[in-house]
């Protein structure tokens, strides 16, 4: 009988030891570098935001977090690629609304399922577009440029990034809404789009806050609304279009996804690491000078931001017609 309950104290010692040591590996997360996938050009909006936050998460968690942009098809092949990798954590999705809750309904076929294919990690960040226009327009503001679109039906146009873009839906939505008539033309990107705007070829476009802020500040566009639910603090001044449109509210939130099946704890770990670098005081400022709104979705609360969006552009795009094969 000693010897049995020798064994048997042995055997408990053995399973409570390979316990702890499965629990110090699961805690141990990451324990080599982590491979960022932005499925955008590098110098935009959420490649910015995605090397502010990464930099800042190697610091947290004691490993590199390396920005890879794999760009192309309206972030559709970058997306792809994290499908490809395995569902450990090592591999993560930084990415935009713009691809997650509307190329699942513009595209045919984008070859993932932003639900079924992913495990929400974090929401970080909510840009606004704003509705600019060349100084040469003549309304000065939004209840004049309403009134004069009403005015005069389908004589004024906007450019957008191509069909089906955010800042194309965003004028299809303002044309629903407001019962107003616009004329878009679709450009091959956002700086060729821009650039016609500026050199007065064409009146208006939506444009990202941060990309257009230098432009508003130095008198070369006029801002006309901002595309949130409210006013942002970088342009105080410029009116919500839901002010005078009620209903109308579009933004781009930037959130990080990792592929489905990645462990609870790993998810767990990126979520606090990310939360407590946007509590950092430089990463805040660099938000604000950005004109970009913290955003602070735990992964509950940005799949429910991203079911609510899937639904929205998704009544947009069909009501627009853009589709792309």
């Amino acid at each position: 009988m000693p010897q049995l309950r020798k064994i048997a104290a042995g055997l408990c010692l053995l399973a409570t030891t390979g316990f702890a040591t499965l629990g110090a590996q699961a805690a141990a997360f990451p324990t080599k570098p982590v491979n960022i996938i932005v499925p955008h050009a590098p110098g935009g909006t959420n490649d910015i935001v995605a090397r502010l936050i990464s930099e800042k998460l190697a610091q947290q968690l004691g490993q590199p977090f390396i920005v890879n942009n794999r760009p192309g098809a309206g972030g559709n092949i970058g997306t792809q690629a994290v499908l490809r990798e395995p569902a450990d954590g090592y591999t993560i999705l930084f990415t935009v609304s713009s691809t997650q809750a509307i190329n699942p309904t513009l595209y045919k076929d984008p070859g993932f399922d932003p639900v079924k294919d992913f495990e929400p990690v974090a929401a970080v960040g909510s840009v606004p577009n704003v509705l600019c226009v060349n100084p040469s327009f003549p309304a000065k503001n939004l209840k004049e440029f309403i009134q004069l679109i009403k005015d005069n039906p389908d004589k004024y146009q906007y450019a957008s990034a191509g069909n089906g873009s955010l800042n194309h839906l965003l004028g299809a939505m303002l044309d629903s809404k407001a019962d107003l008539k616009l004329q878009h033309i679709p450009y091959r990107g956002v700086a060729p789009a821009m650039a016609d705007v500026l050199g007065n070829q064409v009146p208006m476009v939506f444009a990202s806050l941060p990309s257009s802020i230098s432009n508003i500040q130095s008198g070369k566009l006029r801002a006309i609304g901002v595309s949130t639910s409210a006013r942002n603090p970088a342009l105080p001044d410029v009116p919500a279009i839901g002010e005078e449109i009620p209903g109308y509210s579009g933004d781009l939130w930037i959130a990080m996804y990792a592929p489905k099946g990645t462990p609870k704890e790993v998810i767990d770990t990126l979520y606090k690491a990310t939360e407590a670098v946007l509590k950092e005081a430089d990463v805040k400022d660099r938000f604000d000078k950005l004109g970009i709104e913290m955003l602070h979705d735990n992964p509950e609360q940005l799949a429910q931001r991203l079911a609510e969006d899937l639904e929205k552009w998704s009544g947009i795009v069909k009501a627009s017609g853009a589709q792309i094969n």
